[in-house]
């Protein structure tokens, strides 16, 4: 199979690739950027595999970093992009399930491709655009399949992070997955836990927002992965509900928020399991308030101060929860109501505490509750947010 117009992302990098070759080496693009060629998708940047040792590339550019060297990875810069170039290579010797105690540089394209994980991200390229697929990748991927490089086993014992990539591909790119793959993760899911929680909620998360996430989940229950992460071990029953949603979410704050209240997580707790799985100060906050004022709109409509406490963009979030999980809302009505309010921001107010001293009230908490009735006031409509109706309102 041949390619014939290349995105511009591949044109860009075919000076670096005709270097290689015309020292004498061989040169492919690999991996995920030939994949989304092969399937018209977005692609971000390319990486190169070649037979130059990680010296000799570095001789053939002016710039370059020795960013993975041990494991034959130099990034070259080139014009204004930057490209992993790495040596063909085996690996062997996975004792933490992750990372290979031993690589070997070879010369052969096919001992370095036999190590890729699934077929679809096996395929190599080389610079006049044909595709190498010596596993059958094109086959799976016309079929939407994601099916392991030789024996899945072998692949997941290598790599047990490998298995949670499976599950974010079959999200991401609505492919289904082969029997065997599937039946290795049921047999060897136990192998997760050995894997850092960033890299395992790194792959949850993509797997989360992606297109068909909720076929995905459910195989993330079936194969017993739900058991060997932070926080949902024997939880799968409460978990069940999320391949019968509505829609999938899109937003990584939504996706936590949902998992957050599927769990039936105490509103108090939520950090807690936030923490589990490393999550940003940032993220914990945002999933809190948006936990908080779906409990808020599915107990009572809520008042203009309330929404002013929410604010424009946990508003969205809510509201996009709440039609994920079939939570009737007015969308319309209440994003509306939220753009007429008299103020968004308490910075919005006329007034601040310097002026209630001003006006001669002793600073202190009385200060404060002052201050929250006047900002109340405002935004319910009863006060205007002027200074003069401010001070006649106080005297």
């Amino acid at each position: 199979m041949k390619i014939d117009n290349l995105p511009k992302v591949f044109q860009a990098a075919m000076p670096v690739l005709e270097t290689l070759e015309n020292a004498g080496f061989e040169a492919y693009f690999v991996g995920g950027s030939v994949r989304d060629i092969l399937l018209k998708r977005h692609i971000h940047d390319v990486d190169i595999a070649t037979s130059a040792y990680p010296e000799e590339v570095k001789s053939l550019f002016e710039k370059t970093i020795d960013t993975g060297i041990q494991h034959g990875t130099v990034t070259v810069l080139y014009g204004n992009e930057s490209y992993e170039i790495t040596t063909f290579r085996t690996e062997s010797g996975y004792q933490d399930y992750r990372r290979p105690d031993h690589v070997t540089f070879v010369q052969n394209l096919e001992e370095d491709l036999k190590r890729r994980d699934f077929t679809i991200n096996a395929f190599a390229m080389n610079m006049r655009g044909e595709i190498i697929d010596l596993f059958d990748g094109l086959d799976d991927l016309k079929n939407r399949v994601i099916r392991a490089v030789g024996d899945p086993e072998k692949r997941f014992n290598e790599d047990a992070l490998r298995m949670m990539r499976a599950v974010r591909f079959m999200s991401q790119l609505k492919f289904t997955l082969e029997e065997k793959t599937e039946q290795a993760i049921v047999d060897h899911h136990e192998l997760l836990r050995k894997i850092s929680v960033e890299r395992v909620r790194d792959e949850f998360v993509k797997m989360g927002i992606g297109s068909d996430s909720r076929q995905a989940f459910q195989v993330f229950l079936d194969t017993k992965l739900s058991e060997d992460v932070p926080d949902f071990e024997g939880k799968s029953e409460l978990l069940s509900v999320y391949p019968k949603l509505k829609f999938s979410p899109t937003m990584e704050a939504s996706f936590w928020s949902i998992i957050m209240i599927l769990l039936k997580v105490p509103n108090n707790q939520i950090s807690k399991i936030m923490r589990d799985w490393k999550n940003s100060n940032a993220m914990i906050d945002s999933v809190e308030r948006i936990v908080d004022f779906f409990d808020i709109l599915s107990d009572h409509a809520p008042t203009d101060y309330e929404l002013f406490q929410m604010g424009k963009e946990t508003l969205l979030n809510v509201i996009d929860v709440a039609h994920i999980l079939g939570q009737p809302v007015e969308s319309k009505a209440l994003v509306d109501r939220y753009a007429a309010l008299p103020i968004k921001k308490s910075s919005e107010l006329t007034i601040d505490g310097r002026f209630l001293i001003k006006m001669g009230i002793t600073p202190g908490p009385n200060l404060g509750k002052i201050l929250e009735e006047i900002k109340k006031a405002v935004i319910s409509g009863q006060l205007e947010n002027d200074q003069v109706a401010i001070e006649n309102y106080l005297n």
